[in-house]
């Protein structure tokens, strides 16, 4: 049975998300390139990080940096993503 828009559905256990086909290094590396590219938006524009903007940069380098860890995470396929 499905419930809520096709995202759930029911199981003898209970309600249980659909899983999508979409492996989950390829959803990383793309929010790690999505960074990337707020970065040299960043960079590129000099009203993006002058004067009180001073601190936009270091938004998309820490995003980069949790990023790079979550990468490392999911590459080694230990705990909860070892199914990833």
């Amino acid at each position: 049975m499905s419930v809520y828009s096709g995202f759930m559905v029911q199981a003898e256990k209970g309600i249980v998300p659909i899983t999508l086909p979409v492996r989950s290094l390829f959803v990383v590396r793309c929010g790690l390139a999505a960074w990337v590219i707020a970065l040299i938006v960043i960079w590129v524009v000099p009203a993006l990080h002058e004067g009180d903007r001073a601190w936009w940069p270091w938004v998309p380098v820490a995003a980069l940096v949790v990023g790079l860890i979550g990468h490392a995470y999911v590459a080694r396929g230990r705990g909860n993503a070892s199914e990833a």
